[in-house]
This record gives C-alpha cells, sequence and structure tokens, in this order.
C-alpha cells in the first residue's frame, strides 16, 4: 500500500516584475535566469518534490537561491507565477482565501527565523496561541500548550514574558507554538540560524528528537549544510532558483550531481552522515560454522587474509583469526564455533561511520554489519572504511583485501597446511553471498 504524500510541489515557479507569465514562457523553452531578466527577476524556477509523511525534508542554498521563496508558496503567502502546492491532497495554489485558511489552520503551521512572539503575552499564552485561534477553549489549549512546553524544557518558565527569555529560548517558544498547533506539517524558515553554535545544536538535536516523538513531517530552510546534513532524511539543493540535486544525504555526499554541490560538500564530516550500510561490502572472507576450523583455515590461505568471519543460517557468530586457527588444528580442536567471537567488531547498518572507527581501532578483524536478527549483511575492512573517509571512489575491482598481516611464523603455517592435506578431509569453503 503507497502512502500518499504530505505535500507536492509540482512545477513551482515564482518571478518578480512586469511580465512573470512570459518569462515563466521562456524559462520552460530553456531560458536562463538571466535572459529573462527584462520580463521579472526569477526567483524559482521550475521547483518540483515530494515531502512524505512523517519526513524532515531540508531545502538548503545560498542567499538569493529560491528557497524561502519556495517555503512562502508552500503555506499560501506567496502566490506560484505557476505550478501548484497540494497539501495532504488539496490544492493550496487554486484554493479560495477561506479554504486557504483552513489549511493553514488544520495542516501547516510555522517557525520563524526571529521568533515572532506576541511581546505581551506570557510563554504558555504564546504556546496556545495557535489553538486560540483555532477556537480551542482556553483551559483546554492552555493544557496542551503546558504538555508541548514541558517537552520542549520550558514548563518553567510558562509564566514568564519573552523578554525575560534567551534567544535560543524565545525559540523554543516558537518551536512550542507550531507543536501545541497540532499540525500534520511544520514549516521552519531559517529557524535556528539567529542562534549562537552552542544553542543552535541543542536546537536540532531537540527537533530530531520530538519528530521521532510525534512523527511530523518538517520542511526546513537553512543555508548551512551541515545543518541540513544533521537534520535532512532528504536535502534539496538550490541555486540560482534552480533544484539541482535532490536525495539523501549520503546520496548527495557520495555521488554531488555537480560541481557546485560537489564544492559545497567537500569540507562536511563525512563521519556524521555516513552510516555502515552505505560503505560495507560484500563479505570476501567468511564461513559456514559447519567448514569447521580447517574450512576456515583453506579460505584464509586461498584469499591470502588474517581472518575470516563464521556464520550459521546467515547469522553471525564472530570472527576467528589465523592464529587462532593454526593453534586450534595444532591442538586437535575442531569446533570452529568455540573460537569465533566478535567483543567489538558487530555495528548496525544505520550506526554512523564515527561509531565504526571506534571499534575499527579496537578490532584486529573485519567490522560484521549485521541487521536486528543477528543477520550478517556485510563487511567493512579498514582499508574500506579508510577510502570511504578519504573519498576515493567507492567503486572497486574485485581484489584480495588482506585485513592483517600474517600472524603467523611461515614454517609453522606450512606444517599446518600439509597437516590438513594430509587429512584429506572434505572442505566446505563457503556458504555463499548474504
Amino acid at each position: 500500500m503507497t502512502t500518499s504524500p504530505a505535500l507536492e510541489a509540482r512545477g513551482l515557479f515564482k518571478v518578480f516584475g512586469k511580465n512573470p507569465r512570459s518569462a515563466v514562457e521562456r524559462l520552460r523553452a530553456g531560458a536562463s535566469r538571466t535572459e529573462v531578466s527584462d520580463q521579472g527577476t526569477a526567483a524559482v524556477i521550475d521547483a518540483s518534490f515530494t515531502v512524505a509523511p512523517g519526513e524532515i525534508f531540508v531545502i538548503m542554498g545560498l542567499s538569493g537561491s529560491g528557497k524561502s521563496t519556495v517555503i512562502r508558496m508552500l503555506n499560501g503567502l506567496l502566490e506560484p507565477t505557476a505550478g501548484d502546492v497540494v497539501v495532504q491532497g488539496e490544492n493550496v495554489t487554486t484554493a479560495s482565501a477561506g479554504q486557504l485558511r483552513d489549511i493553514r489552520r488544520r495542516s501547516i503551521s510555522m517557525v520563524f527565523q526571529h521568533f515572532a512572539l506576541l511581546p505581551h503575552r506570557t510563554v504558555l499564552d504564546n504556546a496556545a496561541y495557535a489553538l486560540e485561534i483555532q477556537g480551542v477553549g482556553a483551559t483546554e489549549r492552555r493544557e496542551r500548550a503546558r504538555e508541548i512546553l514541558d517537552k520542549v524544557g520550558l514548563a518553567d518558565r510558562a509564566d514568564a514574558m519573552p523578554v525575560e527569555l534567551s534567544g535560543g529560548m524565545r525559540q523554543r517558544v516558537g518551536l512550542a507554538r507550531a507543536l501545541t498547533a497540532g499540525t500534520d506539517i511544520m514549516l521552519m524558515d531559517e529557524a535556528f540560524s539567529a542562534l549562537d553554535p552552542l544553542i543552535r545544536r541543542e536546537m536540532q538535536e531537540q527537533l530530531v528528537e520530538l519528530q521521532r516523538e510525534l512523527g511530523r513531517t518538517i520542511i526546513f530552510i537553512t543555508h548551512d549544510l551541515n545543518e541540513a546534513m544533521f537534520l535532512g532524511d532528504r536535502i534539496a539543493v538550490m541555486r540560482d532558483g534552480r533544484i539541482v540535486q535532490n536525495g539523501t544525504p549520503e546520496e548527495i555526499l557520495t555521488d554531488p550531481a555537480n560541481d557546485y554541490v560537489a564544492q559545497f560538500v567537500q569540507d562536511v564530516d563525512r563521519t556524521r552522515v555516513l552510516t555502515a550500510s552505505s560503505v560495507m561490502e560484500p563479505p570476501a572472507a567468511m564461513v559456514p560454522v559447519s567448514a569447521g576450523v580447517r574450512g576456515a583455515l583453506k579460505v584464509m590461505r586461498d584469499l591470502q587474509t588474517g581472518s575470516v568471519l563464521v556464520t550459521e543460517n546467515r547469522r553471525f557468530l564472530g570472527a576467528v583469526t589465523d592464529r587462532a586457527v593454526v593453534r586450534a588444528v595444532k591442538n586437535g580442536n575442531t569446533d570452529l564455533r568455540s573460537l569465533a567471537k566478535s567483543p567489538q567488531s558487530v555495528v548496525g547498518p544505520d550506526e554512523a561511520l564515527t561509531d565504526v572507527i571506534e571499534r575499527s581501532v579496537e578490532s584486529p578483524v573485519p567490522i560484521a554489519v549485521v541487521d536486528d536478527k543477528g543477520r550478517l549483511l556485510g563487511a567493512i575492512p579498514r582499508v574500506v572504511l579508510l577510502a570511504a573517509l578519504g573519498n576515493v571512489e567507492p567503486t572497486t575491482t574485485e581484489i584480495p583485501i588482506i585485513d592483517v598481516p600474517m600472524t603467523v611464523p611461515v614454517a609453522e603455517l606450512t606444517a599446518t597446511l600439509e597437516a590438513v592435506s594430509a587429512a584429506n578431509q572434505p572442505v566446505i569453503a563457503t556458504e555463499g553471498s548474504v
């Protein structure tokens, strides 16, 4: 069953000037922003995107890129020169004034850059203001506002006046007002840009937590790429009125659409954006536990690697090193399960690389990526992790990767392999791809 979009922008144009519709026709025919400047200023050119329910969708770009003009068209503050905005199935662009007011009350709330609080009202009454407009009774609206103020950490300042609050607190009140309104969609126009860096980071983290808890759909405008990468489930990058790329933070970071986007992302901290699933590879050195110790040793010899990952019915059991296997063969131990260990070498697919790095430093074997049922999804050898951090081309040829140097003396290893060959026992070498 396909979920209907929370919001759709369909071919939006906004031209300010003496002949906007003629400018739109020329833009559609391939004219540039500069070429239509004699007829008007093209603020937004053919912007289209879809926002899913419960998603944080970020629109980012430098000053003059058109991002704030887009958000003002989404809630009807600006009328598009061409195109449509559809909110939960209702067309904002063709709605009457009364219908538009109703859509705003029911579906869309907004958080402004400069707080826009009512200075003569308390924090509680500011937070409850949207419900007052909706006609909700005083007792109910204040009760609901108190619940939201508690969620944003301002329960103890409910009776304070805006002038008594810091900038970060005033922005929390603005956020609380939008949340108290109970709308499914929140528009946030540079909502945190007026805050100092520490408070700004706190607000970003709190917004993500609130979105997870309340499941609101958020469209967030920013000029800060790091903020966009931290907040966005998807990001639309704008330049000169056009959306030049629309994708997940990982897609934009690893596969920028053009040189403009590439320049934007070159200084981004990749460890905080990329996840284990984005860099993992199919495990090259892997054996089922049924292969036994000799099977593990054969795979390590064939692939010239110092460790293997051990599985059972696709479930990851642990990793075994060459030293442990050679010692087990010499001692007559054939139970591979008893050797498989994974104290620091397991991560989930959504774990950030910054956490994977910490585990990799402490682990002599590749990091195993497993799902919530313990099934092996892939592996991250240290060399692959380094390539990802160094922004090396992600596609690689099939070459053996030596994860750690062989730690067993050559003479000892040779004697062990001869003993394995002399035993002439069948060996199961691989389990197949995961």
